[in-house]
């Protein structure tokens, strides 16, 4: 297995993101793909949607105010101690993280009143961050 060894490159995706909580039998709603970055996870007691604020209705039940910082992909499935490097500094810097992983890479959203504090933890851990303009 391989370890993380040196700082990862990550970066800030435009736009805000919302975290949501559907029924576990609900369908995936139109409105949550819209963007360039969403995730849709179902579970046996829910439906987890993250996606632009934007495109979030007004009766869903929802948390907005949220930034992605991807890790630059892919990474090997074999990679071990990625979270856990991005973790532990915002951890210690008091900063809480909902993490997504896909095949490629992973993606940590933190809120974004935390942004430049997430930031400055990751660089100061070893970590390359730019914001991408949008």
């Amino acid at each position: 297995m391989k370890r993380v060894d040196r700082g990862l490159d990550l970066h800030v995706l435009p736009g805000s993101y919302a975290i949501c909580r559907l029924g576990p039998g609900d369908a995936p709603p139109a409105w949550a793909t819209r963007g360039g970055f969403f995730s849709i996870t179902r579970t046996a007691g829910e439906l987890s949607v993250v996606c632009d604020a934007a495109a979030v209705p007004a009766t869903a039940r929802a948390e907005g105010g949220f930034k992605v910082l991807a890790v630059r992909g892919p990474l090997e499935l074999d990679l071990t101690g990625v979270l856990a490097s991005l973790a532990a500094p915002l951890a210690s810097a008091g900063i809480a993280l909902f993490s997504i992983s896909t095949f490629d890479t992973d993606h940590v959203l933190v809120r974004d009143g935390n942004l430049d504090r997430a930031i400055e933890a990751l660089r100061e851990a070893g970590h390359h961050v730019r914001v991408e303009e949008g």
